[in-house]
């Protein structure tokens, strides 16, 4: 899940909530949407390498 700051930047939270928190985790703060649309890939990837 992408949303943008009030800085311009863009920040990549975990689809589901943290349990401890209960809120979603934060994978990562990039320059632009297509560098965060880009890590949530990777990220997707390596989760179902196993």
């Amino acid at each position: 899940m992408i949303r943008k700051l009030a800085s311009g930047e863009y920040r990549l939270y975990s689809r589901k909530t943290d349990p401890k928190t209960g809120k979603r985790r934060n994978l990562g703060t990039f320059e632009t949407r297509e560098a965060a649309e880009q890590h949530e890939r990777e990220v997707q990837y390596f989760k179902r390498r196993g």
